[in-house]
């Protein structure tokens, strides 16, 4: 069942304007960044998360390939270290067999961001696709991963710990910001160094058959370059510094939502098509309850009413935009989608 919320607020919180928020905040965008309260659902703990997967570091990129040797294009939206779930998906989705091994030959497959973090098992995730990487590759095909506002916040936590940062509202850590946002003490025990090396090589935008895949729902990338290869870079550069404060501002632009959402969305829309190309953007980061003003709460009798269904992908912002954030951290559903979507 959802959580029942304030239409565009997060769960357990009380309703404000959803005109702009910083991504994972409650309270209106502003140059800081607000956290979500702590006790967001986690289905399970720690104690029930699954043996990680074996970890297959540095898997080679996929090979180029001509127009008819292409396999279909898949996406997965958020998945916060709900790792049962991942497998149940992909399983079903005809892209791992039975044991969690690729088995769609020469598709090509691109996570949008955000495997930890919220759910129980996060480190697992990155294991799991750093592994269907290597094995993809192998068969002809690709899995390939985006830099989620997610992985600013556990590298952020892991190289700076309590270290102070100007947030802009105030003094800030990323340790704080981290366990406010669902932050699993089990996941940072785990986390190793190549998996934060896996983690700052992400790109942060792609183009894919006309699709250009972010993370974020918002037009933070457009400060960083003209082309996706800039952006990229610029990116990549930055986390190398291994600046605290450089750090913490990419996390805060990257934590904004909902650009395509209201009135002016399908401008911004446009906005970045026109800069990197493309004829449809795809993301994760905002759970599609919240764009779409269906997350509910109780109604004067204190009753409950049942919460959206998350069936798929909600297309919207003049067909210019595909929200791929099914809440699975809400009790939603964790979306694996092929494009370009039909029906």
């Amino acid at each position: 069942m959802w959580q029942h919320t304030a239409a565009g607020g997060a769960p357990g919180m009380a309703p404000v304007p959803t005109a702009a928020y910083d991504a994972d905040t409650t309270a209106p965008a502003d140059d800081g960044y607000t956290p979500t309260q702590r006790d967001l659902p986690v289905l399970g703990g720690p104690e029930a998360a699954a043996e990680p997967t074996p970890t297959l570091v540095d898997a080679p990129g996929h090979a180029a390939q001509d127009d008819q040797a292409r396999g279909p294009l898949y996406v997965v939206g958020d998945v916060h270290g709900y790792l049962s779930e991942l497998r149940a998906a992909l399983r079903e989705a005809g892209l791992v067999d039975a044991e969690g091994h690729w088995a769609a030959k020469n598709a090509r497959l691109w996570f949008l961001g955000d495997f930890t973090d919220r759910g129980p098992d996060g480190v697992g995730v990155i294991d799991l696709v750093m592994q269907l990487s290597a094995e993809a590759a192998a068969a002809g095909g690709y899995c390939k991963a985006l830099l989620g506002n997610h992985e600013l916040l556990v590298i952020g936590a892991k190289r700076f710990g309590d270290t102070p940062v100007d947030s802009g509202a105030g003094t800030a850590s990323f340790q704080a910001a981290w366990l406010l946002n669902g932050g699993q003490r089990g996941d940072m025990e785990r986390l190793q160094d190549h998996h934060l090396q896996w983690m700052t090589r992400l790109d942060a935008m792609t183009l894919e058959d006309d699709h250009l895949l972010l993370h974020s729902d918002t037009s933070a990338y457009l400060d960083y370059g003209d082309t996706i290869g800039a952006v990229n870079d610029a990116i990549t550069e930055a986390l190398e510094r291994r600046d605290p404060d450089e750090t913490w501002e990419l996390f805060r632009k990257f934590t904004k939502r909902f650009a395509f959402r209201d009135e002016d969305g399908p401008r911004a829309a446009r906005e970045l098509l026109t800069r990197y190309g493309g004829k449809q953007i795809v993301h994760g980061h905002s759970p599609i309850p919240y764009l779409t003003g269906e997350a509910h709460t109780s109604d004067e009798d204190g009753a409950e009413d049942e919460g959206p269904q998350i069936t798929g992908p909600h297309v919207y912002a003049e067909q210019l935009a595909i929200a791929m954030d099914g809440g699975v951290t809400m009790a939603g559903k964790l979306l694996v989608s092929r494009l370009p979507l039909t029906g």
